[in-house]
């Protein structure tokens, strides 16, 4: 009996952009490659957790109607640690995921989170589903840092955006990786505070505070003579761009010493960190994203894969 490669699928971070996982994996399986482990790192975790339990279409579905105002009523905002708390999104998923923790979930699952007081990588390979994805999802400013065990977790984006390593480690042969950021430095995205929402959907006490932190007017040039300054920033678009900067920094030097077999690639510029309510575009990118390569998959593969359409590969390269 010929040898069947163990296929991992290593999903990154990057925020709202990773509503394209959930494309990523819906071409995957329509061209038969089912992968037999999943890994991610912060909103990866999040969809690789749900994919491994068997809801994947549900949470297409609930993302699909995700509405601005939906985004802003799932934040409980403090101060102290991070703007969000997270205790609102934990107790969503609660209520519509039957967590029985990692060892009972019908796929091999595992996510990435980094300890705060060290900086130390950590492999979240058991216990329950929910607490595991919430700490590789606290992102520092943003979301207050998970304990568990004594220590103090944040997003494992800081450490291992891609987590090609961690699907090795659980045995894959051979790894699928979705890089999420990997087009953002020199191109400036729309940040949070200008996200195409109507503004009068951004109520309560998160506008009065986007609202604070805007960029203030710019100043009229003292010399005509001189190149226009450039605008200034609002606080938000520094700390966003500087995460993206560092994402896309640490994701290349990672992949470089521990590179996937296929890398996926969606265009993810023009959807900012916060536009979880942009998932059909994600999404679709995400589709667009995987099919491109199903080729390359094909020759690794063999005749593991199915057949590839030919008519809908025809119509992705005129595209």
């Amino acid at each position: 009996m010929a040898y069947r490669p163990r296929i991992g699928l290593a999903l990154g971070s990057g925020s709202a952009r990773g509503w394209s996982h959930i494309g990523v994996i819906r071409a995957l399986e329509r061209a038969g490659v089912v992968p037999d482990v999943v890994c991610g790192t912060s909103i990866g975790a999040l969809v690789g957790a749900v994919y491994a339990a068997g809801r994947l279409d549900w949470l297409a579905e609930w993302t699909g109607k995700l509405t601005w105002g939906g985004v802003v009523g799932m934040l409980d905002l403090r101060m102290g640690g991070g703007l969000i708390e997270g205790s609102k999104l934990v107790r969503f998923f609660e209520q519509h995921f039957d967590d029985e923790g990692m060892a009972g979930l019908p796929k091999p699952f595992a996510c990435v989170a980094t300890e705060l007081s060290t900086g130390r990588e950590v492999w979240l390979r058991d216990g329950p589903v929910i607490d595991a994805v919430r700490a590789s999802m606290a992102l520092p400013g943003l979301f207050t840092p998970a304990q568990q065990k004594g220590r103090l977790l944040v997003d494992g984006g800081l450490v291992n955006p891609v987590p090609v390593s961690l699907c090795r480690a659980m045995g894959a042969d051979i790894v699928i990786a979705v890089d999420l950021n990997w087009d953002l430095i020199g191109r400036r995205s729309r940040s949070a505070t200008t996200a195409a929402a109507p503004e009068e959907d951004k109520t309560g006490v998160l506008a009065t505070l986007l609202g604070k932190l805007r960029p203030a007017p710019r100043a009229a040039a003292g010399n005509p003579d001189e190149p226009p300054a450039p605008e200034m920033p609002s606080l938000l678009d520094v700390l966003g761009t500087s995460l993206n900067i560092m994402q896309v920094r640490i994701t290349q030097s990672r992949l470089a010493g521990e590179p996937a077999d296929v890398m996926i690639r969606p265009r993810l510029s023009n959807i900012a960190a916060m536009d979880y309510h942009r998932a059909n575009l994600a999404i679709a990118e995400g589709e667009r994203a995987a099919t491109r390569v199903l080729p390359l998959i094909q020759d690794l593969l063999g005749p593991q894969l199915l057949p590839l359409d030919d008519a809908s590969l025809d119509e992705e390269a005129a595209q």
